[in-house]
């Protein structure tokens, strides 16, 4: 499958990139300096570009079969999330390019009654408002999409190796999770969404 990666060189862009090449995809990642990226593989092409510039992402997207979204920013105030993923929205819609995957944030929208307290008050009621709003815009913007898409809501990421042990798919009631998955594992089930389409038109939630 022809894929590419919008926010490639990010910590889940980066091994995103590793994983889908090793299943054998042919991998675009697409960011401002995907030359960030440590990898010499036939199968991947490094695309710079500015998510922002329409016409950039435009010409980016065309030729795809998928298209997976792992936008970031070390900023705060940027909604670089909603923005970009609306550009290559766009893109998909001109280019009848269908699969769309997109990284989010567990808490959004129902799952919101999935956080304990820390996460709900100091952090995306803090900190994170701004990026916690960001993620909203971009899941609104996504369902309304018209395209095949599945939107990934991963909790917070850590280190370490894929474990597979983490749970998916759970009901907004559910409480007590550990809130913490690896950047590894977040990796491997964008991966999977490739070719499992059992979650399209959906939102799922993973966590540890």
């Amino acid at each position: 499958m022809k894929v590419i990666i919008i926010g490639a060189t990010g910590t889940i862009g980066s091994l995103a990139v590793q994983q889908m090449l090793a299943e054998g995809h042919d991998v675009t990642a697409f960011s401002r300096n995907p030359s960030k990226l440590d990898a010499n593989d036939p199968c991947l092409t490094l695309l710079a570009g500015d998510v922002l510039n329409q016409e950039q992402v435009d010409a980016a997207v065309a030729g795809h079969d998928a298209v997976v979204i792992t936008l970031g920013n070390k900023s705060l105030t940027s909604p670089i999330r909603s923005k970009g993923t609306l550009s290559v929205i766009r893109a998909m819609q001109k280019a009848g390019v269908s699969r769309l995957i997109c990284q989010s944030t567990l808490g959004a929208r129902e799952s919101w009654s999935n956080l304990n307290f820390f996460w709900k008050r100091i952090m995306f009621g803090g900190l994170l408002r701004v990026v916690f709003r960001d993620h909203e815009l971009q899941e609104q913007l996504v369902e309304a999409s018209g395209l095949n898409w599945t939107i990934v809501r991963p909790g917070a990421f850590t280190d370490g190796p894929a474990t597979g042990a983490f749970r998916e798919a759970f009901s907004p009631s559910l409480r007590g999770l550990k809130l913490k998955i690896s950047r590894s594992d977040i990796a491997n089930f964008l991966t999977r969404q490739l070719t499992d389409l059992s979650y399209t038109h959906r939102a799922v939630a993973i966590s540890n």
